[in-house]
């Protein structure tokens, strides 16, 4: 269920996650906190809206949209953040738009979207470096990733839809798990 499924007013949780839309990017956009491409914060839709001062707009939302990933659409984006990573710098990227919340996969979407970033221009992309919260030595990508094998596998090419499906018995495990907690 959605939270706009439960008649509730919607509260935001954070001041950088102020939509439903930015709810439901965000397992996957978050990621971008460990990189220094701009997950949105300093503009309208943080999380939603992603850019870095080396990206063509078209050309990148073209290719995004050419991956052919399930329930969304990449539209090109030029964002200048008022805050925050590359403030007051010109920005393209692109903004997600969630079309079918069933199929759409946030995470498969956020990493396909690191890896075009870092294609764009690997030169200039970069893991941001620690510290990160309270964390002083770990990457902070890494952290948020849970370990570095995710970066690992996108710093050697492996396609999103590849590493999407390396999770999958992890995945399995952990809705085994889970199903005894659900209490609907």
């Amino acid at each position: 269920m959605y939270f706009d499924a439960t008649g509730i007013p919607f509260v935001l949780p954070s001041p950088n996650i102020p939509t439903l839309d930015s709810e439901i990017v965000y397992p996957g956009t978050v990621l971008f906190e460990g990189t220094n491409v701009s997950e949105g914060r300093g503009t309208t839709k943080p999380f939603e809206l992603l850019g870095a001062p080396w990206v063509d707009a078209e050309r990148f939302a073209d290719g995004m949209n050419a991956l052919g990933l399930p329930g969304v659409h990449f539209r090109p984006s030029v964002i200048e953040p008022t805050f925050h990573k590359h403030a007051h710098t010109s920005c393209g990227g692109c903004q997600i738009h969630v079309l079918d919340r069933g199929t759409f996969r946030p995470v498969e979407a956020g990493v396909a979207l690191i890896a075009a970033f870092r294609a764009a221009d690997p030169d200039r992309f970069r893991w941001r470096d620690p510290p990160y919260e309270y964390e002083h030595t770990l990457l902070p990508f890494d952290i948020l990733a849970g370990s570095s094998e995710l970066r690992e596998q996108i710093a050697r090419g492996v396609p999103a839809r590849e590493i999407a499906a390396s999770w999958t018995e992890r995945v399995a495990g952990f809705l085994k798990l889970r199903a005894g907690f659900l209490g609907y």
